[in-house]
This record gives structure tokens, sequence and C-alpha cells, in this order.
């Protein structure tokens, strides 16, 4: 046999070798990509599949209707045999082999309340050979519900594993708390707003519209449409979300009926690109800053006024600005109303910048640039992608 021949045997077997691993590696690497790789990967990715789907129920809170149907996930990730959680002296949730278990149940929660700590439990009545684990569920340092985990035998793994899930259940129902804490806060804003247009800019208009009655009825029962169009819009109760055009609407009612009460004293320019007013943007968050101008900039001199209200297409937002040529304020001053809590003045602007910042993070707010004698410019930057905010209309 020559050298060559030899060779070519020798690298003939090694490249089959080669081929050999490569087939293995290829055939573990194609198991790996369809699945998760180890068990103990594939059973961690179970465990937060099924906590992530029982998570929305119980947003609403343990006590909320919806609340049932996080047992069958809660079971999922402990692996027992029968999960119950029981509020008070209620079972709202259950899952498993649970027949004859509520009672057992009931006792064990109140024995956990009582001690206020985790609790191992062997053989509770009416459980057959099954033992349970018992763990508080704490919201707002006082025990909301108790989270009973039946299994036989319960080890040491589901004692610890049952805790940290009750604490888990516990940050759950505190996140839909402030969820719900937010919602009621910014209808609190809203209603401050409210509040701020109606008492002045009602006041003003009502009186405008009586001055027409007169000596103009045709104007008269135009401002009288114009004043219902705004008030509907103004205390409408859908949502927090808006567009841009239906605001401009509103505002171009609020303008009229200041027009009635400045006459040639107020002027109006509006600068406003087509592709932006389907921006979706905080309800009453424009129309505030424009009665800010009015009221602050414009009607404490003589001479009135201009104000220009502009919307432009920055790329990933929505640029909107409301200026005014009025009386302005020192900015020292004007920082510390935004600043602090208000005693009535500006507090249109305050409450404008305080809900963009709650959206959009702390970048998200109001700038404003102005001086004493200057006139006043107020700006906002809405992002145009917001996929978890819908204009009400």
């Amino acid at each position: 046999m020559t050298d060559a021949v030899v060779l070519a045997a020798l690298l003939g077997g090694v490249g089959g070798i080669v081929l050999t691993l490569l087939l293995i590696l290829a055939r573990r690497f194609a198991r790996g990509a369809s699945g998760l790789g180890s068990e103990a990967e594939e059973a961690t990715y179970r465990a937060l599949h099924h906590a992530s789907l029982a998570a929305p129920h119980l947003r609403g809170g343990l006590a909320g209707a919806d609340v049932g149907r996080s047992a069958k996930h809660l079971r999922a990730v402990l692996g027992s045999r029968a999960v119950v959680l029981v509020v008070g002296d209620v079972v709202v949730a259950r899952d498993g082999q649970t027949d004859g278990l509520d009672a057992a149940a009931r006792r064990i929660a109140a024995q956990v309340r009582g001690t206020g700590r985790r609790r191992v439990f062997p053989r509770p009545d009416g459980g057959d050979d099954l033992e349970a684990v018992g763990a508080p569920i704490r919201v707002d340092d006082e025990i909301a519900g108790v989270l009973v985990a039946f299994a036989a035998p319960v080890r040491a793994a589901l004692v610890r594993a049952t805790g940290e899930l009750a604490d888990w259940c516990a940050a759950q129902a505190t996140i839909g708390e402030l969820d719900a804490s937010r919602t009621a806060l910014a209808e609190a804003e809203l209603r401050s707003l409210r509040a701020q247009i109606s008492p002045h800019f009602i006041y003003n208009a009502l009186t405008a519209i009586a001055s027409f009655i007169s000596t103009d009825p045709p104007r008269a029962r135009e401002l009288v449409l114009e004043f219902a169009d705004f008030t509907r819009y103004s205390f409408r109760r859908q949502g927090e979300f808006t567009t841009l055009a239906e605001e401009l609407r509103s505002i171009h009612s609020y303008l009229e009926l200041e027009r009635a009460r400045f006459g040639d004293r107020l002027t109006v320019t509006l600068r406003i690109s087509p592709e932006t007013l389907a921006t979706v943007i905080p309800f009453l968050s424009v129309q505030p800053l424009v009665e800010n101008a009015v009221r602050h900039g414009l009607e404490p001199g003589e001479r009135g006024g201009t104000i220009m209200i502009a919307s432009m297409d920055a790329a990933t937002h929505t640029e909107i600005t409301v200026e005014d040529d009025g009386v302005g304020i020192d900015p020292e001053e004007l920082h510390a109303l935004l600043t602090r809590v208000s005693d009535g003045a500006h507090v249109g602007l305050q409450n404008v910048d305080t809900r963009l910042r709650q959206l959009y993070g702390p970048d998200g707010g109001l700038v404003v640039e102005t001086n004493v004698g200057a006139g006043t410019l107020v700006r906002m930057r809405i992002p145009k992608s917001q996929p978890h905010h819908d204009s009400d209309r």
C-alpha cells in the first residue's frame, strides 16, 4: 500500500469522525432550537409562562371577580396536587383535586393569619393523605389573603416555593392598586382642570352672550352653540386621551367665546401641519395652555394681543406650541409656580406639565420660554407611537 493510499485512508477516517460529530452537534442544536435546552431550563420557562398568565387575574385585587382564573396557573407554578386561595373566610380561587378541601383550607388560612407566618400542616381533615402549606399574602403590611398548597407529601422545596409565590401574588395585587390609584389620580387631575375652567370662564362667556342677546341675536345664538360645544367636550367622561383635531375644535369654540369679550383686541393664528391632526394627545392638554395665554398673558394688558397655536411633525414626535405676546412672567417666578403646590395661579399649566411627565417620563414635560414683557411660548412634544394610549372619540 503506497503512502498516498495510507494518507487518503487516514484522512477519510478522520473526515468520517468529524462528519459524525457534526451530525451529532447538528441534532442537538436542532433539538435546542425547537425546545429550550435542559429540563431545568424548560421548567423555568413553564413556571414563568404560568406566572405571566396568572398576573392579569390578580391585578384586580384578591377579592376581584377575575381572581378565580389565576388558580390553575398558580398550581402549575407550584406543581402541587391542589391550590386554594382564601381571602378572609372565603375561598376565592381553587384548582386541582380540591373536593372536600375548602373547610381545611379555611382553617389553615385562619391559623396562618393568626401567626402571620408561613406554616406546614400534616394531613388536614378531609385531605386523605394530603399535607398542606399555607403562606400569607401581605399587601400594605396587612394579610390580604392566604395561599394554601396541598401535596403528598409537602417537601421543603414546596414550602419555600409557596412562600415566594405568595409574595409574588402580593406584588401583583399591589401593582393593581397602583394602577387603580394612577387612574384615579388622572381623573382627579381632569376634574381639577374642569373646575378651573368652570368658574372663571363660564361666568365671562355667559356675560358676553348676554350682551349680544338684544343687540345681535344671531351672534348670541352662535355663541350659545359654541358654548355648548365647548362644555360638552370639556366635561365629557370618555377616557384620558383624544386627538389633536378634537382638541383644536374645542379650542376654536373657546376662542370664539373669548373674542366676543375681547373684540378686535384678540388675534389668533393657527399653523397646524395636517399630518399632526391625528396625533393622540392627553385630553385637555392644549386647551389649558391656550386659556393660560388668554388669562395670564393677554388679559392683564389693555391692548390685548396675539395667540399663535402651531403643530409640526418632528420625526418620532409631534411638537405643539402655544405662544402669546402678552405680559410674560419672570422665569424664576414661573419655575416656583410649576414646582410648588398651586394656589390657583397657572394651575392649568402646572397640571398639564405634571400629567405629561407622568405619561412620558421626566423629560416629557412642558418647555416654557418667557420673560417679563416678552410674552410666553409653551412647547410640548408628544410621541407618535403610543401603543397603550388610544383616543376616546
